[in-house]
């Protein structure tokens, strides 16, 4: 996969303030904010360069105010990374092929994996399969 290199103006001509703060800069949207991609089936995609994240078959309802997942659909769609922020340890997610900044992964997921994939709706697409 080749990687996806822009500058930060480029990115902040491309992105909402948003949109921008939490795929570039790490931030987290307001639960309960996005969340509200259709229930049909299709494909969640990086907002910052269309990389295929998550099927909307390993979506649940995690009950945190963000889109959660189970699994994604590519191990090599993604980056996870250790975040040190908050004064915690995390596992940061990031878009393989442009760096965005996507969300979390945490060990309190459905099975089959055991993993919630805590994600910003706001870094993300969602693209139905019809």
């Amino acid at each position: 996969m080749e990687k996806i290199n822009k500058t930060d103006a480029e990115w902040r001509m491309e992105l909402s303030d948003l949109e921008y703060k939490v795929t570039r800069k790490h931030g987290t949207e307001r639960p309960f904010s996005n969340d509200n991609f259709p229930k049909s089936e299709g494909i969640f995609k990086c907002k910052c360069c269309g990389n295929s994240l998550f099927n909307s078959k390993s979506k649940f309802d995690s009950g945190t105010g963000w889109p959660s997942f189970f699994e994604p659909i590519n191990s090599h769609n993604i980056i996870e990374k250790t975040d040190r922020s908050l004064f915690m340890k995390r596992t940061e997610i990031l878009c393989s092929k442009c760096d965005a900044h996507l969300g979390h992964v945490f060990p309190d997921g459905p099975a089959p994996s055991g993993l919630r994939y805590c994600m910003n709706g706001i870094a993300m697409v969602f693209q139905d399969n019809d």
